[in-house]
């Protein structure tokens, strides 16, 4: 009992963190974009995440955590895929409207139910997946304002899906597996992370903003943000990997659609931004959808600790000795007694 109670505040715990970290990343990232005209949004991932190797190495070296060695071809394939999947994110953004670009995150959701359902073999009950409709609903009437298609911009949002949900699915499988936790695969595949960016986001940043990374002007103030995005960052990445491992790919996108709608409330009270009745509406189904979602699988998961249990207490019994030693004896000496006493009564 002790342990699950700790395991589930181990989740809270994981969860609030993500939350946390992920609005305060993007309102400070909004600040450098949009405020500070910094756009290089690939480039700035790719700091991010060598940030992070640098503070996990040093707290690795101060035996904060210990490192456990991962077969290397299978952490470098990790690492690879999910940095090239952020690169397909950030691009599927700069070549598609903003309404698209939502419906891609929205898809993320279906998918990753498919191909745990159809590889995995996970069941997902009808409850779960009304409460995901409502959620993915919810956030669609809240954030998609224009659909424009386009043939570019549909490959890339199918590759960012795709990636993404493998390398969600990966992240929490290769935990489960091979018994690490996910301070050491983040440390063991973060540099992969950041080398495949580093490399591909001024390409991939050029591309989209017709501006070179490397001859932007940094003022003092860009500096400022850009140092405390990648301080950030760290805590990002880190709980991204902690609730994924702790949870499910399915629960941590369903956290992520939290996290926007924590983000369009905080752009309307913090940086006024335009905000109308469908937003609002939009938020309170995305709401109830997460409800309904959290409700459900506290039900199912207290369903499965009682049949657990009882099953336990049912193989417990089944092995138990009927008569051991000491019951055999009391209970021969009884016959005995017994008898005597019958041999008595007849003289």
């Amino acid at each position: 009992m002790g342990e699950m109670t700790g395991f589930q505040l181990g989740v809270i715990g994981a969860l609030f963190l993500s939350v946390a970290s992920s609005v305060s990343i993007v309102i400070c990232n909004k600040a450098l974009m949009s405020n500070l005209g910094f756009p290089f949004a690939t480039t700035l991932t790719s700091w991010h995440l060598m940030v992070t190797f640098c503070t996990l190495h040093a707290a690795q070296r101060l035996n904060f955590f210990e490192s456990k060695a991962i077969d290397l071809k299978t952490v470098m394939l990790f690492g690879i895929l999910n940095g090239i999947s952020i690169g397909f994110l950030n691009l599927s953004l700069g070549f598609n409207s903003v309404g698209f670009y939502q419906m891609t995150k929205l898809a993320i959701i279906p998918f990753t139910v498919l191909l745990e359902t159809l590889f995995l073999k996970k069941q997902f009950s009808q409850k779960i997946k009304f409460s995901l409709f409502v959620l993915i609903l919810g956030v669609g009437i809240a954030s998609i304002t224009d659909l424009q298609l386009n043939f570019v911009g549909t490959v890339l949002s199918a590759l960012a899906i795709v990636t993404t949900c493998v390398g969600q699915i990966l992240t929490n499988t290769i935990q489960k597996k091979l018994n690490v936790s996910s301070t050491q695969l983040l440390y063991q595949s973060a540099p992969f992370q950041a080398a495949i960016l580093f490399v591909s986001g001024p390409l991939v940043d050029q591309s989209l903003t017709k501006q070179n990374v490397f001859a932007y002007k940094y003022s003092p103030i860009v500096l400022a943000f850009i140092i405390l995005s990648c301080l950030i960052a760290v805590s990002v990445n880190f709980s991204t990997f902690l609730v994924i491992g702790k949870t499910s790919p399915v629960t941590y996108q369903v956290l992520g659609h939290l996290k926007t709608c924590l983000v369009l409330g905080f752009g309307y009270t913090l940086l006024h931004d335009p905000f109308t009745e469908r937003n609002i509406i939009g938020i309170l189904v995305a709401m109830l959808g997460m409800g309904l979602y959290s409700y459900v699988c506290t039900q199912e998961s207290k369903k499965k600790q009682s049949t657990d249990l009882s099953n336990s207490q049912v193989k417990e019994k089944d092995t138990e000795p009927l008569l051991d030693g000491k019951s055999l004896g009391y209970q021969d000496k009884e016959n005995q007694d017994a008898k005597k006493s019958s041999r008595d009564s007849f003289v």
